[in-house]
């Protein structure tokens, strides 16, 4: 046939011109192809090679050995003032009342003021490391060689929302996969009765950009975060009604398994569905052991007063910590805590108010450093613990003394890490002597992404979700770069 086209072509000049001219709007075209396929003159189309995608919660190998097996990651949304916290200014106290001596970036510029805020509160070194810690932290204060405090961290966008997205998925865009997600979407869990991604809320409220905390974006359904009530019962639903129980159970969960996997079979590329029937066989199986897994009246006396459940400004979120060290202790991979709505904005009255944010949180996040280490898990576990952002060295709200507060600064705040092959003791980084900028080894959200991947032994490009637009990643194409600085031991960067 190809030799029959080769003679059409042969004819005369004008004929030629005829033909071509007739096939660029005909059937020649596809006639032309046609042939030269028949002839392998033709390649075929290649069609991209579509490695399979984990859509499950399985356990899988990381990209190489990893030191970090899960992490609790106690989310301190509004932002806690690094320079009243982790992150003494000397020179703010000196300055107290006057002019602040350079150019401030406000949030809201109708309360702004250019006076100087210094800080209320001392601070005192403690521990082998001499870490300087504010008296409003006395819990944490006893784990300081067990913990890293970082006072270079930046996003570079004072809104709360942006800088979740930041610090929570990669990017300030909406929509993306969280960390959470990433972190089981690339390991799945080592249990396969507890979800491997569980998200813990405030009881006074969700905190602000409320279930995007924990989407899994374009992951599988399957990776987006489980929430776990603060309140009795901690999971609705969870248990069947006494005439749905047993063996009637048994039959209706087999009977709509078998209908989920026929329609499965007939919408493979489904994976919502699939998602789905893996939560229904999930739901099942918690049903014995989630209950055990939240059940802290398990626990010694002795353990939930290290937690602070004993006392009453420290109970709720020492009870949450306590239930998040019993979930990792499982197999679940990844747990958030959440502190309630804007609880760490303290635009106004922060002499009062950051006093009582820290009591709440204070004895619960040190206990649960203390308890995983005598249980031989912090060695494998990462404890973060900090906000979207820290606060500006300046008044806002300047109306009297016990009205003052602290505008956003994402440009340079504080927070800790522990556990998980970070660095144990002292800081890393540092801000201007105001407290404003990261100035000394500034720690960008990636950077902070790109590292904490490499202790769970992912490399960040190779941990790919492919969509049909393009290949998703959690950096997205920024230049992270795992921080030495921060890791016990340095990185093998070949």
């Amino acid at each position: 046939m190809f030799d029959l086209f080769q003679q059409l072509l042969s004819q005369s000049a004008g004929n030629r011109r005829e033909f071509c001219r007739a096939g660029m709007f005909g059937l020649a075209p596809v006639a032309l192809a046609w042939l030269l396929k028949q002839d392998n003159v033709l390649a075929a189309p290649s069609a991209p090679v579509m490695q399979p995608q984990p859509d499950d919660t399985l356990p899988r190998q990381p990209h190489y050995e990893p030191q970090a097996k899960a992490m609790i990651s106690l989310f301190m949304q509004g932002g806690p003032s690094q320079i009243d916290l982790l992150d003494p200014k000397p020179e703010l106290n000196r300055l107290d009342g006057q002019q602040f001596p350079g150019t401030i970036k406000y949030d809201n510029a109708a309360q702004a003021s250019s006076r100087v805020l210094g800080c209320t509160w001392s601070f005192a070194k403690y521990g082998e490391s001499g870490t300087d810690v504010s008296e409003l932290l006395p819990a944490f204060s006893e784990i300081v060689d067990d913990a890293l405090v970082v006072r270079s961290m930046r996003t570079g966008v004072n809104n709360h929302g942006q800088s979740i997205h930041a610090l929570n998925s990669g990017r300030t865009q909406r929509g993306r996969a969280s960390l959470g997600s990433w972190l089981t979407y690339g390991l799945g869990a080592e249990t396969a009765s507890l979800p491997a991604y569980v998200a813990m809320t405030d009881p006074q409220g969700i905190p602000v950009e409320g279930v995007l905390n924990w989407s899994n974006g374009w992951l599988p359904s399957i990776f987006q975060g489980t929430v776990v009530r603060p309140r009795e019962p901690r999971i609705l639903n969870l248990q069947p009604p006494d005439g749905l129980s047993g063996a009637v159970q048994k039959n209706y969960l087999g009977f709509l398994e078998r209908l989920n996997q026929q329609h499965l079979d007939e919408h493979p590329a489904s994976t919502d569905l699939s998602a789905r029937i893996a939560n229904y066989q999930l739901a099942a199986r918690m049903q014995t052991s989630a209950g055990e897994a939240l059940d802290i009246s398990q626990e010694t006396k002795a353990t939930h007063k290290m937690y602070g459940i004993d006392q009453p400004e420290s109970q709720e979120f020492g009870t949450r910590c306590l239930i998040a060290r019993r979930l990792v202790e499982r197999g679940v991979r990844f747990v958030q805590l959440f502190t309630k709505n804007q609880y760490w904005d303290h635009h106004g009255s922060l002499r009062s108010a950051l006093p009582r944010s820290c009591a709440k949180v204070d004895r619960g996040a040190a206990g649960l450093v203390q308890d995983l280490k005598q249980r031989g898990l912090l060695d494998s576990t990462v404890v973060h613990w900090g906000g979207e952002m820290g606060r500006l060295p300046v008044i806002q709200n300047d109306a009297g003394p016990e009205k003052v507060g602290r505008d956003h600064n994402t440009y340079g705040f504080s927070m800790w890490l522990a556990g998980g092959g970070f660095r144990r003791g002292g800081t890393f980084g540092a801000t201007d002597e105001f407290g404003h900028h990261a100035v000394e080894d500034i720690v960008q959200h990636y950077d902070y992404h790109a590292t904490l991947l490499h202790l769970f032994g992912l490399k960040p490009d190779k941990l790919v979700y492919r969509t049909s637009a393009r290949e998703q990643t959690l950096l997205d194409g920024q230049p992270g770069k795992i921080i030495d600085g921060l890791l016990a031991r340095p990185a093998d960067h070949g």
